[in-house]
């Protein structure tokens, strides 16, 4: 499978606002929007209008960005939101949330999403009791992610949980510091998903 090897940064200039791609460097002086808040490129400093299908465009990018997919995959997602009952944006962002890669970066196991797919595909977790090693795994309500035993005293693991431990965990969650487990209770709302993306512009996208 094809994987972005460029600079996260870019990605998060090119959007014009964090994504979060970089763990605690996105808190940081070193934070690229922080010191060059414009597009990457040679005419990244030029200004221009976007019309209605590029914000659509755009906001589809950022959310793929954001949850670490590719085209084909997003567009599953996507299809699979629309099959389901209820509103397809939020049924898209229930759907990415339930990933097993964004719940251990959620439940601050993990400084980035693409930190947390690496330790997810080294088994390094359990769901269930089980071990699970395919980031793209649904967890479901109810569902304990855990630590593994012989990775609990991982200095990468310590480190982040020392971090999430100030800046608190989803409503929706539930953080077991101690045990280094975590429990799905419920599926977000939208207003619970700190991730600022329009879903009904990618709604709108798809549906052209």
């Amino acid at each position: 499978m094809s994987r972005y090897l460029d600079s996260a940064c870019k990605l998060c200039r090119r959007e014009g606002e964090k994504l979060f791609l970089k763990g605690s460097r996105c808190h940081s002086p070193k934070c690229a929007i922080e010191r060059r808040a414009y597009p990457p490129g040679e005419h990244g400093q030029k200004s221009s209008k976007v019309k209605e299908y590029g914000r659509q465009l755009r906001e589809k990018q950022k959310a793929k960005r954001i949850y670490g997919v590719l085209e084909k995959q997003f567009r599953r997602y996507y299809l699979k939101a629309a099959r389901q009952k209820g509103i397809v944006g939020q049924n898209l962002v229930v759907l990415l949330e339930r990933r097993l890669d964004n719940l251990v970066y959620r439940l601050g196991f993990a400084g980035s999403r693409s930190q947390a797919r690496q330790l997810v595909k080294h088994n390094h977790f359990l769901v269930n009791g089980k071990r699970a090693n395919i980031p793209s795994y649904s967890v479901p309500v109810g569902g304990v992610i855990q630590v593994r035993e012989k990775s609990r005293n991982l200095a990468i693991i310590s480190e982040s949980l020392e971090l999430a431990q100030h800046k608190g965990t989803p409503d929706w969650l539930e953080l077991d510091v101690d045990k280094q487990e975590g429990i799905v209770r419920a599926f977000p709302q939208a207003d619970q998903v700190a991730a600022n993306l329009q879903t009904q512009l990618i709604v709108e996208l798809y549906s052209k």
